[in-house]
């Protein structure tokens, strides 16, 4: 069985990886020149949206698929790191932080984390004084309710390291890797082919790229690209990963520091021109949001933007869109964080080992309705 994989970042390599592994004859396209990266922040000239995550690993899910799929990638995650010097998971707790007038948040996050804890998940709210002593390096001051998830983690140095090690294995099992090469992808009714040539399935994983690489084919997904940022600043911070909802911004340790992001601007970008650079308004903010919580006031580093992809129920699009021809999209901002699962279970419902995951199908929309971009973490 022949199989083209289009997209090299975290889902792509990991889906490529596992169909080489069970039997299939891969190759892997990447518009980039390398696969994956050792850097703690990317480079202008890296594009692709794994290199650009915030590396943020801290499922909370609600529901059975989600629960499967996130208990699946940390397992991942964690096999990797214990097998790979040049990535790392660095265990932390994460911190959801909401206000004492936001009442409306605070029950959205109480339902959240009862559904969360009925999948399993270790996570449980808390009234500020409660956390308070075990998290020193926080301010808690207008906090009203926090949730605390036990099993979160970040990627380290970066998701690029992940990227880059699991590429490696790809090419110990006999995936050929062509970088550096757009890929064009059709479909001419006995198959899809990939610049002309003809696979027994092809699987797109472009991320914001997607809609662009399908277009020849004339499919259409409901599917928006949008940007969202993050930060590197300098200063010491060895506290939890937070999420704000008042602010908006997440924070959690780096290499360097702290990285903060979020920056989400709610509409649809053109993933060929978009700005790499964060905005003003973001890191101000940032910074600002994250100096109120910590006492963290080293300002901005380096900041930049990324490519987040949007849909109407903000679960993915995961599975196959025409006859051999699948996709894997649409993670509204939590990608990385499930790439080595969605790649694992795609890579088996290609090679007829399991079944499609019914709620992430494309299919399950009537043609391409209308939606709005939204924060991939709020409430």
């Amino acid at each position: 069985m022949r199989v083209a994989v289009v997209g090299g970042g975290a889902v792509g390599v990991t889906a490529a990886h596992d169909l080489a592994r069970g039997g299939a004859d891969v190759r892997l396209y990447e518009r980039d020149e390398e696969l994956g990266d050792d850097r703690t922040r990317p480079r202008d000239r890296i594009e692709g949206s794994s290199h650009r995550a915030a590396g943020v690993l801290a499922p909370r899910p609600t529901d059975a698929v989600g629960a499967e799929i996130a208990s699946r990638a940390m397992d991942r995650f964690e096999w990797l790191s214990e097998r790979d010097h040049r990535f790392s998971v660095e265990a932390t707790p994460q911190v959801t932080l909401v206000d004492a007038d936001a009442e409306r948040k605070q029950a959205a996050l109480r339902e959240q984390i009862d559904a969360a804890r009925e999948q399993g998940v270790d996570v449980a709210c808390h009234e500020p004084a409660a956390i308070a002593d075990r998290f020193p390096e926080l301010d808690l001051s207008g906090v009203g309710l926090a949730a605390v998830t036990e099993r979160a983690a970040y990627a380290t140095p970066g998701p690029g390291a992940y990227v880059a090690a699991m590429a490696d294995r790809a090419r110990d099992v006999g995936v050929d890797c062509w970088t550096g090469v757009e890929a064009g992808v059709s479909h001419r009714g006995d198959g899809p082919r990939v610049d002309g040539e003809r696979f027994d399935a092809v699987v797109v994983a472009g991320g914001g790229w997607t809609k662009r690489v399908l277009a020849p084919t004339g499919i259409q997904l409901p599917l928006k690209p949008y940007r969202v940022q993050a930060l590197v600043s300098e200063g010491e911070y060895d506290g939890p990963m937070v999420l704000d909802t008042d602010a908006g911004v997440y924070f959690r340790p780096h290499p360097e520091g702290l990285l903060a992001g979020d920056g989400t601007v709610p509409e649809e970008c053109d993933p060929d021109g978009w700005e790499p650079r964060g905005d003003d308004w973001f890191v101000d903010g940032a910074v600002d949001a994250v100096a109120s919580r910590t006492g963290h006031d080293a300002g901005a580093d380096a900041a930049w933007a990324g490519i987040a992809t949007a849909t109407p129920d903000h679960e993915p699009l995961l599975g196959e869109v025409e006859s051999d021809l699948y996709v894997a999209t649409g993670w509204q901002g939590h990608g990385f964080l499930r790439a080595p699962a969605t790649g694992e279970a795609l890579a088996k419902q290609v090679l007829g080992e399991r079944e499609p995951i019914e709620k992430y199908a494309p299919s399950r929309f009537e043609g391409v309705p209308e939606f709005a971009v939204e924060e991939g973490m709020s409430l």
